[in-house]
């Protein structure tokens, strides 16, 4: 049975709950995130007005942003006319205001060991923007404090379980060591506390409200992959997805692998057969692993289903994240009264695919077995006319690939420092070649968040030896030289010109002189420092400085700037190995990237305002952006292509005559675009692959050990790209037939073994993409 607001909500998307037997649960389907905060925040605030002392379990992480801002936003303004209207046409009585200090709060999970007063615990983020922000009873609230799970009188986390790590098969075997003794009676006082917390749960009826997100292995809460649905709170592994989703919140996979999470079972949500249970997920990312939840019978592969159980359990989903439910998306394009061109090219292309035969040899009886191609059949198209338009399709965007663009200025621009080399770089490196062209790079923030507290002391350390060898004088020769010059910037790009000395040479000595200059460079600068002794001391306390922070831990602003600056030497680096000058780099540190759990909305004046500068200064005729959807990949990129859309749309009103601007929208490591969606397709061969991953691994060293990888790769980014361009590759060769491949003319094509795929926009189908910054819902 769905509920007012939910039923006004489904009136608005035009769709239905529930599109049997394609679907096993109930989905919401809004425009976008925002959208989805909104709708969450409703249902939420209709929910509690329904059951007062009710029990509530709502999420962690980035996924709720706006789920707890738009609760923030009703009840500071209940009693205002605007936000009574809103809450009426939604389906809500605004005459009762919803009182939040009389439910009862459930953490849903928590890392283990973790200090509970760290800003990363979860334990911090549920007494931050629940308990504190929402005003609820503390008194009411069951956390999960790990000082307060098994721990003996005085003894602290790091005693019991040094440098984090806890071996569960303590559990099952006898300890060896004294130590171990205290680590097994622990272990078994945690296990029963998880025991007594499942029974105060229980004994409050269950949970009545759980909101939670769907990580990239299904997970909820963390339920992982292969969870028992009959499992209870407990203290328990992840597995690799979930620990490289957690890396960004605990400093590093290094820290994620060792830590255990305690958390609350698929049957502690499931208890209360009247649960309200609803995941959210925003961004084409979670497609898949949403289709898979939604459209699959109860499996313990997909832990999400086990939700199907309860009448009340709802996925609320953005357009993005729907976009592989079928039956769904087919009544969609069966509503319009035609297709586009590139809706008939996905169609085929998916039906090639999944048949795994070229797009010429799909026969009649494909079409009519196919969901989509039967709409194609019911529109009245001709399967053999169809084919050939989609192959034809196909070829003209490789051919527009192995074009290469003369006389042109190129702004090649990236959220982070290897997203353009990450994303497209054989395009970059074909362009380079020829010498018309003109070409500039722009990094839009400073990246700190990527950088370890252990690389900087790495890097630190091998400074101060080199400022402390007697036989090693040429770094003191610099350091006098910058003295004499009275600018810190001379000789800059000499830096990198040692380093990458050292790279061909394989001399670590040259490297670490290299990177060692620009390190004591950037200190120098940053702090205003005139002489030798000055440097020394400042080493010595950023050392113990970032000794004392633990992973994960926000840094001061300027410990920020400084790994930003170590970024920045890498993107310096990257572009020194095709010879290119700093004055073509520009590193624009946009305001809005602080290092927060929930980044700040781009702003005119602080984030629009230099990309805008830099349009007039570099003044490009091809423009590149990151083009990741809203809430696919790390927030960062769709933020940066807001400030990029905004600062375009002012730079051609007030250019005359108005530029001829073409923008190129490029993907890397964290979403694709589909075959249909991109314009181009960039051939890659074996020699492109080679030379990606020596120039990522010899110039992002704060990569290289990928401290912060992808859910899909245990490893360097590097190599994530080479596999996702050999994929792409398989793709076009499965549609178009490996023989046009092989037996091509060009041996540019016969050379392929991977595919880069752009699209290309003109500046109005790109601000199309992008929400308006002063009209965003971001902004009210």
């Amino acid at each position: 049975m769905t509920s007012q607001v939910e039923q006004l909500a489904i009136e608005r998307s035009g769709q239905r709950l529930k599109y049997e037997p394609d679907e096993n649960i109930g989905v919401i389907m809004v425009d976008n995130f925002p959208a989805l905060g909104t709708l969450t925040a409703l249902r939420f605030l209709e929910w509690v007005q329904a059951n007062p002392g009710g029990v509530v379990s709502l999420p962690t992480g980035k996924t709720p942003e706006y789920f707890i801002k738009e609760v923030q936003r009703f009840l500071n303004g209940w009693d205002r006319k605007a936000i009574q209207q809103e809450l009426a046409e939604h389906g809500i009585d605004p005459a009762t205001k919803p009182d939040l200090r009389s439910l009862h709060f459930v953490q849903i999970d928590e890392f283990y060991p973790i200090d509970p007063s760290q800003h990363n615990s979860f334990y911090h983020y549920v007494q931050e923007y629940y308990i504190k922000g929402f005003d609820l009873d503390p008194a009411k609230a069951l956390l999960i404090n790990c000082e307060e799970v098994g721990l003996p009188p005085g003894k602290s986390l790091d005693q019991i379980w040094p440098e984090g790590h806890v071996d569960l098969s303590l559990r099952y075997r006898q300890p060896t060591t004294r130590l171990e003794t205290i680590q097994k009676d622990v272990l078994e006082k945690i296990d029963t506390w998880c025991i007594d917390y499942e029974e105060r749960i229980r004994g409050l009826g269950g949970i009545g409200f759980f909101l939670g997100g769907i990580g990239p292995d299904g997970h909820i809460g963390f339920n992982v992959r292969g969870s028992d649905f009959f499992s209870t709170t407990r203290l328990t592994q992840t597995n690799y997805e979930t620990q490289a989703a957690a890396a960004g919140d605990l400093g590093g996979i290094e820290i994620s692998r060792s830590r255990l999470v305690i958390t609350i079972g698929l049957s502690t949500i499931t208890y209360n057969e009247n649960c309200v249970a609803i995941i959210i997920a925003a961004g084409e990312a979670k497609a898949e692993i949403v289709a898979q939840s939604v459209r699959n019978q109860m499996s313990i592969r997909y832990p999400a289903t086990a939700l199907q159980k309860l009448p009340n359990a709802r996925f609320y989903l953005t357009r993005g994240a729907a976009k592989l439910l079928r039956e769904r998306q087919a009544q969609i394009l069966a509503s319009q009264p035609n297709f586009s061109d590139q809706q008939i090219e996905k169609i085929l292309i998916d039906m090639s695919l999944a048949a795994r035969k070229p797009i010429t040899q799909l026969s009649q009886s494909d079409f009519e077995n196919d969901r989509f191609g039967r709409l194609l059949l019911e529109l009245g198209k001709n399967v053999e006319a169809t084919r050939e338009q989609v192959r034809d399709r196909l070829i003209a965007k490789l051919d527009e690939g192995i074009k290469i663009e003369t006389g042109k200025r190129f702004l090649h621009t990236e959220p982070h420092h290897d997203d353009i080399m990450l994303g497209y770089l054989p395009s970059v490196v074909r362009h380079i070649r020829e010498h018309s062209n003109r070409h500039f790079f722009a990094t839009l923030t400073s990246g700190f968040t990527a950088v370890t507290n252990a690389f900087m002391i790495e890097r630190l350390k091998n400074l101060q030896k080199l400022l402390g060898s007697k036989a090693n004088g040429a770094l003191k020769n610099f350091l006098h030289a910058l003295e004499q010059a009275g600018d810190l910037d001379f000789e800059k790009d000499v830096d990198v010109w040692i380093y990458l000395d050292g790279v061909a040479a394989n001399s670590d000595e040259r490297k670490i002189e290299g990177y060692s200059r620009r390190l004591a460079r950037n200190i120098m600068q940053l702090y205003g420092l005139k002489d030798l002794n000055a440097l020394k001391e400042k080493i010595e306390e950023l050392i113990g400085y970032f000794k004392r922070q633990y992973p994960g831990q926000k840094d001061e602003p300027d410990k920020q700037q400084l790994k930003g600056m170590c970024r920045e030497w890498e993107g310096d680096c990257l572009w020194g190995y095709f010879g290119w000058h700093s004055d073509a780099i520009d590193h624009l540190r946009l305001g809005f990237y602080k290092g927060d759990i929930f980044n700040e909305e781009p702003t005119i004046e602080r984030d629009v305002e230099p990309v805008l500068k830099l349009l007039r200064r570099r003044k490009p005729d091809i423009i590149t952006v990151a083009l990741d959807p809203e809430a696919s990949g790390p927030d960062t990129h769709y933020k940066v292509l807001q400030a990029i859309n905004e600062a375009l749309k002012l730079y051609r009103q007030e250019t005359e005559p108005t530029p001829d601007v073409t923008v190129i929208g490029y993907r890397n490591v964290w979403y694709r675009f589909h075959p249909a969606e991109a314009d181009i397709f960039v051939p890659v061969s074996l020699n492109m692959f080679a030379l990606q991953d020596n120039a990522f691994k010899n110039s992002f060293l704060s990569q290289k050990d990928a401290s912060f990888p992808s859910h899909e790769y245990d490893g360097p980014f590097s190599e994530l790209a080479k596999r996702i361009q050999v994929e792409q590759y398989e793709k076009l060769k499965i549609c178009l037939g490996s023989e046009y491949f092989n037996n091509h003319e060009s041996a540019l094509i016969r050379a392929t073994r991977g595919m880069v795929f752009l699209k290309k926009l003109t500046p109005e189908a790109f601000h199309r993409f992008s929400r308006e910054l002063r009209k965003s819902t971001e902004n009210r």
